[in-house]
C-alpha cells in the first residue's frame, strides 16, 4: 500500500500530538507516585471509561474477530463474549469495594486481605506473574497483531516496526504516567473508532450493501457444511452433526470460564487495567459508572463494525489473505480491506488509527506493569522508604524494562487467538479463589499461592502435551479448562483448610477498610461492630440487568444493522427495561458512594 505525502504526515502529527500530551503531564505526572499510577485518584468516571474501551481496542481485536468470524461466522466471538458475565460481575459486586481498599495496584490487595508471610509471599508472585508473564503476554499478541498490519500495509518487517512503535508510545508513558494514557486514550478511541465505522461502511459498500452481503453469506453457507450454521446466526449451531462448537463446550464457556479464567478487562473479581482506573477514579460511583460504560460499550458498541468488515472480508478473501509466514492467514482480511477498498485519502487517517489502536493498549500494558514491579516489586521488597522523586525515577526505567520484554515474548508469537485461548488456559481455576476472598473469610494467602500455581502448571502442561487434542478439535479447550479448574480447585480448598486462617486482626482490619457483605463474614462483622456494604440482593439483580443490557444492546444492534428490524426492537427493548432496573437498583443502594472524609483519606 503506498501512503503519500499528506498521509505520512497524517500519521507523523498523530504521533506528535501524543508525545506532546506526555510532555503536558510530564510535570503534573511525575509530582509523585499517586500521581504516575493514579492520576491522583481524581478521573471522572467517563475518562475512566473510555479509558477502559480504548485499552481493549487493541490493534489485535479486529483481527482476532476477523479469525473467528472466517471460521465460525458471527457466533464464533462468543469465545469473548462468555466473559461479558465476569465483567458485570465486578461492576456491581466489586467496583466499590476496590476503591474502598485504597491501594495502588491489584496486587497490593493481597497485603491488606492477607497478613504475614504468606501474605508477602504472595505479593511478590503475583507481582512478578502479572508484571513479568501475563502482562508481556497481553503486550505480545498486540505486537503481533501490529506486525502483521504493518507487513502487510507497508512490507515493513516486524524486527524493525515493533520496536519502533514501542519506543514512541514508551516515551509519552514514561513521561507523563497515567494522565498522558487517559488522555491519549480518549484522543485515541475517537481516531480509531471512527475510522473502524468508515472502514465498515466501505467494505460493506465493496459487496453490493447489507442485501448483496447476505445473499453472498448464503452462497457460502451452503458450503461450509451442518456443522458450521450459518455464518450470520449469533448462536453456535448445537445440534448439527459435526458442530464446531457443541453445546457442552458453549455450557463450558458461558457456564465456567467466565468465572475460572482470566480475560483482559473481565479477570473475575476485577484485577488489571481495569481495577487501576477504579482506583483512579474521583469517587466509588465514579468506579462503578465507569466499569459499567465500559462493559456496555466493550461488548455491544464497539464490535459490529470489526464484524462488518469481516464478514466482507469472507466474501472478498475466502481463502484468506497471505501473510508474512507464505500462509494463509484468515486475520489479515481486516487489513486487506482497508488495502483494497479504503479510499486512498483516507489511508493515512486509517494508518492513525491501527497505530491508535495500538497505542492505547501498549501505553497502558506499559505503565501497568511498570506499577507491578516498581509498587509491588522493588518498593516493596527491595528498596523501601524513599522519596516519591527517586520512585517516579524507577518507574519510568521499569517501564523501559517492560517495554523490552514485551518485545521478547513477541518474538515467541504467531497468533493472536492462539494466545488468548493459552491465557485462558494457564488462568483457568484462580477465578474461584479471587471471588471467594471478598466473601469468604477463611480464604488465606496460601489458598491462593496453591490455586496460582496449580493452575499455571497443569494448564501449560494441558496446552503442551495436549492432553485433549488439538485446537481442531471443539472440545479440546473446554475439557481443558474444566479439568483445570477441578484439579485447581480441589488443591486450594485442601490447603485452605489444612493452613492456618487468617488472624483475627488481619480480618477486622480489612473489613473496616473495604466493608465485604455476605454471612462468610458476619463473625468478624460483629466483633468490628461496622455495618456491611451494598446488599448482595440488590447486586444480583443488577447484576443479571447488566447482562440483559449489553446482551440485548448488542444482537439488537447486530439485528438492526443485518436487516431484522423486528428482532432488533425485541432485544433493544428488553436491554432499556434492563436499563431502568439498574437505575433504580443502584438508587436503591444508599451504600454507594463513600463519605467524603472517606474518599479524603483514600486520597
Amino acid at each position: 500500500m503506498h501512503l503519500g505525502a499528506i498521509d505520512i504526515a497524517v500519521i507523523v502529527g498523530f504521533f506528535a500530538i501524543n508525545l506532546g500530551i506526555g510532555a503536558f503531564y510530564a510535570r503534573r505526572g511525575g509530582s509523585s507516585i499517586g500521581e504516575y499510577f493514579l492520576s491522583g485518584r481524581n478521573v471522572p468516571w467517563w475518562l475512566a471509561g473510555t479509558s477502559m474501551v480504548a485499552t481493549t481496542f487493541a490493534a489485535d481485536t479486529p483481527l482476532a474477530v476477523t479469525g473467528f468470524v472466517a471460521q465460525h461466522g458471527i457466533a464464533g466471538n462468543w469465545v469473548w463474549w462468555s466473559a461479558l458475565m465476569s465483567g458485570i460481575l465486578t461492576v456491581f459486586f466489586f467496583a466499590r469495594m476496590w476503591r474502598r481498599a485504597g491501594i495502588f495496584t491489584d496486587v497490593e490487595f493481597t497485603e491488606i486481605r492477607y497478613g504475614g508471610k504468606p501474605a508477602a509471599a504472595l505479593r511478590f508472585t503475583r507481582a512478578a506473574f502479572q508484571g513479568l508473564v501475563i502482562n508481556t503476554i497481553i503486550m505480545g499478541w498486540v505486537n503481533v497483531a501490529m506486525a502483521k498490519i504493518l507487513f502487510l500495509t507497508l512490507h515493513i518487517d516486524a524486527v524493525v516496526a515493533i520496536p519502533v512503535c514501542l519506543a514512541l508510545t514508551a516515551v509519552y508513558v514514561s513521561i507523563g504516567g497515567l494522565w498522558s494514557v487517559l488522555v491519549t486514550d480518549l484522543l485515541q478511541f475517537a481516531v480509531k473508532m471512527s475510522m473502524a465505522i468508515v472502514l465498515a461502511v466501505a467494505a460493506v459498500a465493496a459487496v453490493g450493501g447489507i442485501p448483496g452481503l447476505t445473499a453472498q453469506l448464503a452462497k457460502i453457507d451452503a458450503t461450509r457444511g451442518p456443522g458450521n450454521g450459518s455464518v450470520l446466526d449469533f448462536l453456535p449451531n448445537f445440534s448439527a452433526e459435526g458442530a464446531w462448537m457443541p453445546l457442552a463446550a458453549f455450557a463450558a464457556y458461558v457456564g465456567v470460564a467466565w468465572w475460572a479464567s482470566s480475560y483482559p478487562g473481565a479477570e473475575p473479581g476485577g484485577g488489571g487495567y481495569i481495577t487501576q482506573r477504579i482506583f483512579a477514579a474521583k469517587s466509588e460511583r465514579d468506579g462503578v459508572l465507569a466499569t459499567l460504560f465500559f462493559n456496555v460499550a466493550h461488548y455491544a458498541l464497539r464490535p459490529w463494525p470489526w464484524i462488518l468488515v469481516a464478514l466482507a472480508a469472507l466474501v472478498l478473501y475466502p481463502t484468506g489473505v497471505i501473510g508474512a509466514n507464505g500462509k494463509p492467514d484468515a486475520e489479515l482480511g481486516y487489513v486487506q480491506v482497508m488495502i483494497d477498498h479504503l479510499p486512498v485519502w483516507l489511508r493515512g487517517l486509517m494508518m492513525a488509527g491501527f497505530l491508535a489502536a495500538y497505542m492505547s493498549t501498549i501505553g497502558t500494558h506499559l505503565n501497568l506493569g511498570a506499577s507491578y514491579l516498581t509498587n509491588d516489586l522493588y518498593r516493596r521488597f527491595f528498596v523501601p522508604n524513599r522519596t516519591d522523586a527517586h520512585y517516579v525515577l524507577v518507574s519510568r526505567l521499569m517501564t523501559l524494562v517492560v517495554m523490552v520484554l514485551s518485545f521478547i515474548v513477541t518474538t515467541q508469537m504467531d497468533s493472536v487467538g492462539g494466545a488468548w485461548i493459552y491465557l485462558l488456559n494457564v488462568t483457568a481455576g484462580v477465578g474461584l479463589v479471587m471471588i471467594l476472598r471478598w466473601y469468604w473469610s477463611r480464604v488465606s494467602a496460601w489458598s491462593e499461592i496453591a490455586a496460582l500455581v496449580t493452575s499455571f502448571v497443569v494448564g501449560s502442561a494441558i496446552s503442551k502435551f495436549h492432553f485433549f487434542g488439538t485446537d481442531a478439535d471443539p472440545l479440546s479447550t473446554p475439557k481443558s479448562l474444566v479439568v483445570t479448574v477441578l484439579v485447581t480447585t480441589a488443591v486450594w480448598l485442601a490447603v485452605t483448610f489444612a493452613t492456618k486462617p487468617e488472624s483475627d486482626a488481619t480480618l477486622e482490619t480489612f473489613y473496616r477498610r473495604v466493608r465485604p457483605a455476605g454471612p462468610g463474614w458476619r463473625a468478624i462483622a460483629r466483633r468490628a461492630g461496622v455495618p456491611a456494604g451494598e446488599s448482595l440482593r440488590i447486586g444480583l439483580v443488577e447484576w443479571i440487568a447488566g447482562i440483559a443490557l449489553v446482551y440485548g444492546t448488542l444482537f439488537g444492534i447486530g439485528k438492526e444493522v443485518l436487516g431484522d428490524p423486528l428482532g432488533g426492537f425485541v432485544a433493544l427493548a428488553i436491554a432499556a427495561t434492563a436499563g431502568f432496573t439498574i437505575a433504580r437498583g443502584m438508587r436503591a443502594d444508599a451504600a454507594l458512594g463513600a463519605t467524603p472524609a472517606a474518599e479524603r483519606a483514600i486520597r
